[in-house]
């Protein structure tokens, strides 16, 4: 998806209409249920996503990714701390693609 802002809105719209492979389309299928309701994950919602090719470590990284945002988003709403503009964000992308999160200075 890197590089095309089509698919990526795509994406963010419709993810089960969007032009994926069944790989992705199954990684967001679990990540989407992850947010509505983690205690509703089971081992048929691990096993879909396993049999499109997504191995353990894989899965693992995107439920901890997932994890992870659902709290900062509680914790900034709970905490009012205000959101960047989207055009930050937008600068962003590139740098973080290509970097990570590591500044200049990690190098």
């Amino acid at each position: 998806m890197l590089g095309d802002r089509a698919l990526v809105d795509a994406v963010l719209d419709d993810f089960e209409q969007a032009p994926l492979d069944d790989a992705h389309r199954a990684l967001f299928r679990l990540v989407d249920q992850i947010c509505a309701d983690s205690t509703q994950i089971d081992q048929a919602a691990i096993d879909a996503a396993k049999a499109t090719g997504w191995g353990d470590e894989a899965l693992y990284d995107a439920i901890t990714v997932c994890a992870l945002f659902q709290f900062y988003n509680t914790w900034i709403d709970a905490t009012g701390v205000h959101d960047l503009p989207a055009a930050a964000y937008t600068a962003m992308g590139p740098r973080m693609a290509k970097g990570g999160y590591a500044g200049p200075d990690d190098a």
